[in-house]
């Protein structure tokens, strides 16, 4: 029995020392099996990646068609926030997960590692179902804690806390895995707004055209992996982004009260204001990106700072929720919406309908409200890169830290 994955990872860590010091990736099974595979990784002081395969469909089911490979490769892309996966050519892949009761999802990543070239393939877990062997897998070895002699069941019953590991921790632990939570132009920086201490992922190209500051829906954070993607695709473009948390880790583990729209807004407001003055960003043209009920609190502080802000995008948002304040938005806006969200497209058609700024409603075909489906949100990318590439050309002459 595990406390959790944590601890599965650490117990099976010990077991693969012998793989430290070697050309090895460590590839998590996403979503339970990345952090196991990120205590592995820690251990071996090697890299971490994630390995998305089909979940097991009924015998004699046809293999991947194109559209299911490009929906495998987009969510391995949003996982990756973006990047590109880590080359296995000529190296030791070790795939992880947090148990295997058939071997079948396994298997498949087996086959998936030796396609894209690994020289040796080890397949890792805390626990594993009786019988199954590293050939059967298609794996050259096979490393597990424990095999329980009885009946195998579930995986589940084998960890006293076995809770749902979310996109958004699988992004931290890759972020992590790959370089601390850094990349190249990129860093954390702590906004002071309004009393709180908000953390945020600032990345300035050279030469910035703008500076770009995203506002994340409620029980999301600055890793989600759609305002990433967005965000990479504008800083190719010569925008600094800024990923900001509107709450602090604070209060999301006290969960004592609910932040409004209103009290968001406000801290959206201020650390604007701050980032205004930051060293590179001094000057700059600013936008907002507002995503789901993020985009009322982007409209909000956007009528509150005037021509402060440049230009706004709203993507799958609920800018119905800024109410009055749709009125006193001066800032050029672009709703982005799924053409598969009927009831989120009307309630888009509605905000447009009382806003007396520069707006359009663009509807993204066949996308729902995650848009999750393939290329949905490189469509959103190139939508963003245009309506910012328009409108947010030049300083307001009101840009001041004061505002």
């Amino acid at each position: 029995m595990f406390l959790d994955r944590i601890d599965g990872g650490r117990r099976l860590a010990a077991l693969v020392s012998h793989l430290a010091g070697t050309d090895v990736v460590v590839l998590g099974l996403p979503r339970g099996g990345v952090p196991v595979a990120a205590e592995v990784a820690h251990e071996l002081r090697a890299p971490l990646d994630v390995i998305v395969v089909r979940k097991p469909g009924l015998p004699g089911e046809p293999g991947l068609d194109a559209h299911e490979r490009a929906l495998l490769r987009d969510r391995a892309t949003q996982l990756r926030s973006g990047r590109s996966p880590l080359d296995l050519t000529g190296r030791v892949a070790l795939i992880v997960d947090d148990g295997i009761a058939t071997g079948a999802t396994a298997a498949a990543a087996c086959q998936v590692a030796r396609e894209v070239g690994a020289a040796y393939v080890v397949v890792a877990t805390p626990v594993i179902a009786p019988g199954i062997k590293a050939r059967s897998l298609g794996a050259d070895e096979i490393v597990y804690v424990e095999m329980p002699a009885e009946e195998f069941t579930t995986v589940a019953d084998h960890y006293q806390d076995f809770r749902t590991t979310t996109d958004e921790q699988v992004m931290r632990l890759l972020d992590q895995g790959r370089g601390n939570g850094s990349d190249p132009g990129g860093r954390t920086v702590r906004v002071p707004a309004g009393g709180a201490i908000l953390a945020a992922t600032l990345r300035i190209p050279d030469e910035p055209r703008g500076v770009v500051v995203f506002a994340h829906g409620s029980g999301s954070s600055r890793h989600s992996p759609r305002n990433v993607h967005v965000a990479r695709r504008l800083s190719r473009a010569g925008f600094a982004t800024v990923l900001l948390d509107l709450v602090n880790p604070a209060e999301e583990s006290t969960c004592a009260r609910v932040l409004g729209a209103d009290e968001l807004a406000a801290r959206l407001s201020a650390a604007t204001r701050w980032l205004a003055e930051y060293p590179g960003l001094s000057g700059l043209p600013i936008g907002y990106v507002g995503a789901s009920t993020g985009a009322a609190v982007a409209l909000r502080s956007a009528a509150d700072l005037g021509p402060m802000i440049g230009a706004v995008v709203c993507r799958g948002g609920r800018p119905d929720l800024a109410g009055p304040a749709l009125g006193r938005v001066s800032a050029p806006t672009l709703l982005v919406v799924g053409g598969a969200d009927p009831t989120v497209l009307e309630l888009n058609r509605w905000a447009a309908a009382r806003m007396h700024c520069p707006t359009r409603v663009s509807v993204v075909s066949g996308a729902t409200h995650r848009f999750s489906e393939p290329s949905s949100l490189e469509r959103v990318g190139e939508l963003a890169n245009d309506w910012f590439a328009s409108h947010l050309v030049a300083a307001p002459a009101a840009l001041s830290a004061s505002g």
